[in-house]
């Protein structure tokens, strides 16, 4: 292997961890897991011979991949060292083959084509990325590798006409192991990502997950365009025919859910978190999220285990909760809670979305490895260790649950959730959380009923414990939203203006000169 070297996260970028001062205390043991996963996020940050260093999964996987590395993990490591993330991206577009292709992974050794292997949709993360970073140069250094990679795909992943996007093999979609790949080779004929066994009669697989991730991509294409004065019009045609197909050829009204369809024409009725990966690529609206959410994804008989979300319903046959090796067949794997956020919270779902979060949050803080997948029923963790992933996830969590969140709009999260007991125990009872951000330093601190928040050393608000504030760009308060799924009722005093407020799980309430009015009501999904 080429010689490669660990970076500390302080070596590794000038706008990183240092200088941004992220801070967090608990009485319990999450303070010692976020300190433990700040360092052996180290771990994951490598310096290629001659190169800066970038992001690595983590654990076994020695590189950066794309569905995974260089797209979600990197949108939360933007946040605090986005210096690695702009540069693990760049790695990954410099490095397109003679086709257009974009390579799945990135390693020492060099790029890998062998498969498409995407979920989180990439030029998505490019546009997050540049945002968090202040790097819009990234943005045209990735279009057009980002274009061509998609022009790629229409002419090699579209065999039967259909719109949609096709899977191969089971690697295609990081499934590995999945009973959705039963009796499908795990890769592509001599590792050509433009070849299939022909001898298969029921490849290729229109997939629903890739479908909506082009889908995806094609509407974050089009806001790259408009930003680099392109016209973004094609890509939005090119979106709604992705959208179409989408659904013309993987929904399956009866099950309400997502399918491949075979090659035969006929689902595969296997039932994973292939639907969440759709809905976290934007598909949908209001009801129709809601409706997934009730049937399947807060259905404790499906997907909402005790540490949520497992890969594939528990009530399917094939359900295997073995977490000893890279498994997508049951267990909870790390990425698809990391994912979640993006499935929940356009959709004003966030009470919900915190009833999967702190479950993994306890499981990280209990046991300090950041293993890949988690034992659904009891929480213990499984496959590798210090996986990137996983140690992002905590770092993610937190920060979304009882800290200070910088998002790519501008806008700033400071929420106040107080740790709720998943099991027999609590991993925090009390959390201060503090970073800088545009030149200012917030200080959150939460503790019994009530949340503080300092800027600049000053007393700027007091609120009751189970409710966000949403800052705007300069840094004023602009919504109140309910984490939890009761009423919090109190005071919350802002500027030296204070009210009594009254906020329902899941509502918005606007601040408009120091009167807040309701927005959103959303009302709660129980799980059942």
């Amino acid at each position: 292997m080429a010689d490669t070297a660990p970076h500390r996260p302080e070596q590794a970028a000038g706008e990183g961890w240092s200088d941004a001062r992220v801070t967090f205390a608990a009485d319990g043991p999450l303070e010692g897991a976020w300190h433990a996963a700040t360092e052996r996020l180290e771990r994951c940050l490598v310096a290629h011979p001659g190169r800066a260093p970038i992001l690595h999964e983590g654990g076994i996987y020695g590189g950066a991949w794309v569905e995974s590395t260089a797209s979600i993990c990197c949108e939360v490591l933007a946040r605090f060292l986005p210096g690695v993330a702009a540069e693990t991206i760049r790695r990954v577009v410099s490095q397109p083959g003679p086709d257009g292709q974009l390579p799945y992974k990135v390693t020492p050794e060099g790029p890998s084509y062998a498969q498409i292997q995407m979920v989180t949709p990439f030029a998505r993360s490019v546009a997050r990325v540049a945002a968090l970073a202040a790097d819009p140069a990234l943005l045209a250094d990735a279009y057009p590798a980002l274009a061509a990679h998609d022009a790629w795909l229409a002419e090699h992943r579209d065999t039967r006409g259909t719109g949609g996007v096709e899977a191969f093999c089971t690697y295609d979609t990081g499934h590995d192991r999945s009973p959705r790949f039963w009796h499908v080779p795990d890769g592509c004929p001599g590792g050509d990502a433009t070849r299939y066994d022909r001898d298969n009669p029921r490849l290729p697989f229109v997939a629903p997950d890739l479908t909506a991730n082009v889908a995806a991509q094609r509407l974050a294409l089009a806001g790259i365009a408009a930003s680099l004065h392109l016209d973004p019009e094609p890509w939005r045609v090119k979106a709604a025919r992705s959208q179409r197909a989408l659904l013309e050829q993987t929904w399956h009204d009866e099950d309400g859910t997502f399918y491949d369809r075979d090659a035969q024409g006929e689902p595969v009725r296997v039932n994973t978190d292939a639907l969440l990966r759709v809905l976290a690529c934007g598909i949908g609206g209001d009801a129709f999220f809601d409706a997934a959410a009730e049937r399947h994804l807060l259905n404790p008989r499906r997907f909402f285990a005790a540490f949520p979300f497992t890969s594939v319903a528990l009530d399917d046959p094939r359900f295997d909760p073995h977490t000893a090796y890279n498994s997508w067949a049951g267990p909870t794997n790390m990425l698809a809670i990391l994912r979640a956020p993006d499935a929940f919270e356009p959709h004003g779902r966030y009470v919900e979305l915190g009833w999967a979060l702190w479950p993994t949050v306890a499981a990280l803080s209990r046991e300090v490895r950041f293993a890949q997948t988690v034992n659904p029923w009891v929480g213990d963790q499984g496959f590798t260790s210090d996986y990137a992933p996983a140690i992002l996830a905590l770092l993610d969590f937190v920060e979304r649950c009882c800290g200070v969140l910088p998002r790519f709009d501008r806008t700033l999260w400071v929420t106040g959730m107080r740790a709720p007991q998943v099991q027999h125990d609590l991993p925090a009872t009390a959390t201060s959380y503090g970073r800088d951000v545009g030149g200012r330093r917030y200080d959150l601190r939460v503790e019994g009923e009530d949340a503080t928040l300092r800027v600049d050393g000053d007393v700027s608000a007091v609120f009751p414990a189970g409710l966000r504030l949403v800052l705007d760009a300069a840094g004023d308060l602009s919504e109140i939203v309910g984490m939890v799924a009761r009423t919090v009722e109190g005071e919350l005093t802002w500027g030296g203006t204070t009210v009594e407020v009254a906020v329902a799980g899941n509502e918005r309430w606007a601040w408009n000169a120091g009167r807040p009015e309701r927005v959103a009501a959303r009302g709660v999904i129980v799980p059942r």
